[in-house]
C-alpha cells in the first residue's frame, strides 16, 4: 500500500509559477509510475504529467507541455510538478497518483492508478 500526500497549492497570478510536491510512504517499486492529474469544477479528471520512477521517462498533456515539469526524488520518495507561465485555465484541484504495476499504454488512464492523494487546490487569478 502506498499513501500519497500533496502540498504546495495556492493562489497565483497569471504568468506566475508554483511547485507542487507529493510525498509517498509505503513500497515503491522500480517500475512505479507517479503522475499528476487535475480536475476543474464541472469537468472530469484530466491527465497532466507522469514520470517513470526507474527510468525518469516523462509524459505530458499537450496543454501543459513546455510550461510544466515533472520530476522525482527517489531518496525522498517525492514527486514534484513545477508549473510556470500559469494560466487561469490551469485552475483546478491537482491530484497525485501512483501505481506499481502500470503499463505504458495505461499511463493516461485515471482508472488504472491504484493510489491517490487527497488533492491540492491551485487557483490562477489576478
Amino acid at each position: 500500500q502506498v499513501q500519497l500526500v500533496e502540498s504546495g497549492g495556492g493562489l497565483v497570478q497569471p504568468g506566475g509559477s508554483l511547485r507542487l510536491a507529493c510525498t509517498s510512504s509505503g513500497y515503491i517499486a522500480n517500475n512505479y509510475v507517479a503522475a499528476w492529474w487535475r480536475q476543474a469544477p464541472g469537468n472530469g479528471r484530466e491527465f497532466v504529467a507522469a514520470v517513470k520512477w526507474g527510468s525518469q521517462h516523462t509524459y505530458y498533456a499537450d496543454s501543459v507541455k513546455g510550461r510544466f515539469t515533472i520530476s522525482r526524488d527517489k531518496a525522498q520518495k517525492t514527486v514534484y510538478l513545477q508549473m510556470s507561465s500559469l494560466k487561469p485555465e490551469d485552475t483546478a484541484i491537482y491530484y497525485c497518483a501512483g501505481d506499481n504495476n502500470l503499463i505504458q499504454s495505461s499511463i493516461r488512464r485515471s482508472e488504472q492508478y491504484d493510489y491517490w492523494g487527497q488533492g491540492t487546490q491551485v487557483t490562477v487569478s489576478s
